[in-house]
Formats: structure tokens, C-alpha cells, sequence
């Protein structure tokens, strides 16, 4: 079952991430889909701040992952959209990097088809004129946990 959320702005887009961040505790596999534009790295700053990162967060378009310590908090940021097969995913250690305790956040996820596993929690924003809408899926029960803290926010 999915769930949506209206996100009128850039700024509604960061407080979503600030939620998500929260229900999240930075922890689990999160994947963000949707056109180019549509905000996936807003999304991703906003999730990244709220756990407390205070500089820049860029899209890791050209190095693939981009990492944030925050004290106990480990966050991986992918941005798969120039990746040109989902092997690569293999020689940078992508599996070193869901088998830590951290928060893992990927955008282009569908870049990764057949490699990346089942995401806590999905979500595919969409641009609707104006603003955009968020809709969010469960698929793990971590995932279902992080939906129902959602829904109580």
C-alpha cells in the first residue's frame, strides 16, 4: 500500500526530509525515483541536515555516493543516474555499505534493477503544477515501521 503526501515547495520538501529523517532514526535502505527536477537530492538534504550534517549536500552524480558521518550516524548518499551497468554497484562496495548500520539513500534506484535489494521504503516524486507529490511505499518491516511513524507525524 502506498501512501501520498502534496509537497508545495522546496521548503516542504526538506520538512518532509526532516520527517523522514525522524521516523527513520538514519538508519535503513531508502530509494527516491522520478524525473530529473522533480527533487530527490532536495529530499535527500533535507533527510541529511535533520541528522545533523551542517555544510553542502551535492548530488554524488559523478562519484556515485557521496558519505556523511554525524557522531554514531553513518549516511550514504548514491545517485546511480550515470551509472552504465549495475555491476559497477559491485567495485565500489555497495555491499560493504548495506551491511552497516547507516542510513543508505538511492536515487535512480531502477539504475541498479536486479542488483540493489528490496528498499525499506520507497518513494517517487512526481511534479504536479505546483509542487510535487510524494508517494511513499513500505516493503520491509522496518520500511512499515518508518511509513507509521510517517503517518503519525
Amino acid at each position: 500500500m502506498a501512501d501520498s503526501l502534496f509537497l508545495a515547495d522546496e521548503e516542504a520538501t526538506v520538512a518532509f526530509g526532516s520527517k523522514l529523517a525522524k521516523a527513520c532514526q538514519g538508519r535503513g535502505l531508502i530509494t527516491l525515483s522520478g524525473n530529473l527536477g522533480t527533487g530527490k537530492t532536495t529530499l535527500s538534504r533535507g533527510i541529511i541536515r535533520a541528522l545533523g550534517h551542517t555544510g553542502a549536500v551535492k548530488s554524488p552524480t559523478f562519484t556515485l555516493v557521496e558519505p556523511y558521518e554525524l557522531g554514531d550516524k553513518r549516511i550514504y548518499h548514491f545517485d546511480l543516474y550515470r551509472l552504465e551497468d549495475p555491476e559497477e554497484l559491485e567495485f565500489i562496495g555497495l555491499w560493504d555499505y548495506l551491511d552497516q548500520d547507516a542510513l543508505v539513500l538511492v536515487e535512480w534506484p531502477e539504475k541498479a534493477f536486479g542488483v540493489l535489494p528490496p528498499a525499506d521504503l520507497s518513494i517517487n516524486l512526481d511534479i504536479r503544477d505546483p509542487g510535487r507529490t510524494a508517494t511513499f511505499a513500505a516493503h520491509t518491516s522496518r520500511g512499515r515501521d518508518i511509513a507509521n511513524a510517517l503517518a503519525g507525524a
